[in-house]
């Protein structure tokens, strides 16, 4: 019996199955990879919110438990905003606060140099036309940081997620101080 060796005639290559399965993998790694990676702005932006809206409330509930008046002051060039005690005079190295966990630090978030945060920009952050929100003893807010403030009617701090991101607006509820956070 003579048997011819079947391997002679093999071809070397992939099948149409073989590549076709490959192609289908390929397509749901993509699938996965590629909304994570562009959400990263937005993550940044949904963090951002809720940490300018926990630093109102802390500046709010500092006014109230010591019985005086705290600012949260925004500067829109500089994409950065800080808490300053009011009962200090404008200009004393202790009137913007220190920060409670970051030891040896003043009250201070800068959106581009923290890099947690650098994908978020400061679009606005008005107060009845001033861009500062001050709490009084009781966590009713004003417009402004000074001694001529009014009580607050309007507020909108806009942060959003890299140029035409989507965007989130963080508000001051008048009389109350109540904060809540708009999906633009």
């Amino acid at each position: 019996m003579d048997r011819k060796n079947s391997t002679t005639n093999a071809r070397v290559g992939f099948t149409l199955i073989e590549l076709m399965i490959v192609m289908v993998i390929l397509g749901i790694a993509a699938a996965v990879v590629v909304p994570m990676a562009s959400s990263a702005g937005t993550m940044q932006l949904r963090a951002a919110v809720n940490m300018v809206a926990a630093d109102l409330e802390y500046a709010k509930s500092m006014a109230i438990s010591r019985g005086q008046r705290y600012a949260v002051v925004f500067d829109k060039a500089a994409e950065s905003y800080q808490i300053e005690d009011l009962s200090k005079p404008v200009g004393a190295s202790d009137r913007i606060i220190d920060h409670p966990i970051k030891k040896g630090f003043k009250y201070v978030v800068n959106l581009k140099t923290d890099g947690r945060l650098d994908q978020v920009d400061l679009v606005d952050a008005t107060f009845d036309g001033a861009s500062a929100v001050s709490f009084d003893y009781l966590g009713s807010p004003y417009s402004g940081a000074d001694g001529a403030a009014a009580p607050l009617n309007t507020s909108a701090i806009t942060l959003q997620a890299g140029a035409g991101g989507s965007a989130r607006t963080v508000k001051v509820e008048p009389v109350t101080g109540y904060i809540t956070v708009w999906t633009n």
